[in-house]
């Protein structure tokens, strides 16, 4: 694939697909040693890139098999970008989405027009069930990421990139498939072969390392994970080969540095992400400073999230970044007991959040009472020290 192919697929694309903004983070840049600029592909239509590698397949297909209608598999945003594109260019479309698919996805996706099926526990699993469907009614297949056209469309993000921050030395994509590192590794092979490109995966779902390592796509066991936007077991054969090729760079990070960077983004520069939106943010923080040359772009791919999980994931990346604590403290059953662990806190500078007082752990002496505390602390040096005052003051403590 070239970069040709992609001023193709931007050609088509042009009026359908929202120029999405670039912003310059500051806090991100004091992190880094350099200039951050986010890419903000979370603000794109139907929220996430995958629109543009949707549309592309889509606008290509013949006339005939555009009678046949389509068939996709999706955590969410490819199906919504199949959604929409199917219904922009008058095309039947059936999604099959895993069971615990997020709601929000799945209501815009059948929103947009599409028929959802939910089958599996993961998208591979829905994958497979749209290969049985193609096959049994004709359908045409649309991969999340295994088509020249989707990757082609995919990397039309380069092209807005190079334009809006012409001078980037480093790009930090998410990463699952491959569509979208591949894409943006094919152009800038051919025109800015000077830029780096980082895929990001969650290290709960990191079918790359291995792959790569093997010289061919190799299935991995996904375990859980917050980012399911890339958590697929196996890599795409098309994106496989141009990642390959172009000695792209691919690095894990954990659970805790996803749910930093998503609070890091929405907190210091309000925007919207999904975990796997924030993989690239979450491979800077996991570097140490001046590591990636300025300016780097993080691409946040995707900013579809359900409220329910985002309250989960802000609460574990308070946790992550020191600034929420839980304890569970002993105390002697005895009058003014509990005012002293309260005095002892706010005199370590912490905030109590949530209290709950028991007396009927079954691990408890008749003359102690447990105390659950939820504290808000402002660092991981702050919450350290008030553990630590805690247990100079005597008080037997385990921290959460």
């Amino acid at each position: 694939m070239s970069a040709d192919d992609v001023r193709e697929a931007a050609t088509l694309l042009d009026g359908v697909i929202t120029r999405t903004p670039v912003v310059e983070s500051r806090a991100l840049s004091q992190l880094a040693g350099a200039k951050v600029i986010l890419k903000c592909e979370n603000l794109q239509r139907a929220g996430s890139f995958k629109v543009r590698g949707a549309y592309t397949r889509l606008s290509r297909l013949t006339p005939e098999e555009r009678e046949r209608g389509v068939v996709a598999a999706s955590a969410g945003n490819h199906a919504q970008g199949v959604a929409l594109a199917a219904s922009m260019l008058g095309i039947d479309a059936l999604v099959f989405m895993p069971v615990d698919a997020p709601l929000p996805k799945l209501s815009a996706t059948r929103n947009y027009g599409a028929e959802v099926r939910q089958v599996g526990s993961s998208v591979d699993e829905a994958l497979s069930a749209a290969r049985v469907e193609a096959a049994r009614s004709g359908r045409v297949l649309i991969h999340p990421f295994d088509h020249a056209d989707i990757v082609a469309g995919q990397g039309t993000l380069a092209l807005e990139i190079l334009e809006q921050v012409p001078d980037v030395a480093t790009i930090l994509v998410p990463l699952g498939g491959g569509g979208l590192v591949a894409g943006i590794a094919a152009v800038l092979a051919d025109v800015a072969p000077q830029v780096r490109v980082v895929g990001v995966q969650a290290a709960q779902a990191a079918a790359y390392p291995g792959s790569l390592d093997a010289g061919r796509p190799t299935a991995i066991d996904l375990r859980p994970t917050m980012a399911d936007g890339i958590a697929i077991g196996t890599p795409g054969q098309v994106p496989f080969g141009i990642v390959a090729e172009r000695g792209v760079e691919v690095r894990t990070v954990s659970e805790d540095l996803l749910s930093r960077g998503l609070l890091m983004v929405l907190e210091r520069n309000k925007l919207m992400v999904e975990p796997a939106g924030a993989a690239g943010v979450a491979g800077l923080l996991a570097a140490a400073p001046g590591e990636f040359a300025g300016p780097i772009v993080p691409v946040l791919s995707g900013g579809n999230i359900d409220p329910l999980v985002l309250l989960r994931v802000v609460q574990h990346g308070l946790v992550a970044a020191g600034r929420y604590l839980q304890l569970r403290v002993r105390v002697q059953d005895r009058p003014g007991a509990l005012a002293g662990l309260v005095d002892a806190i706010a005199a370590a500078g912490a905030n109590i959040v949530q209290v709950e007082h028991s007396r009927t752990d079954v691990s408890l002496s008749v003359s102690e009472v447990l105390v659950n505390l939820q504290v808000e602390t402002k660092s991981a040096e702050h919450r350290a020290a008030v553990v630590d005052r805690l247990r100079q003051e005597g008080f037997a403590v385990d921290a959460v």
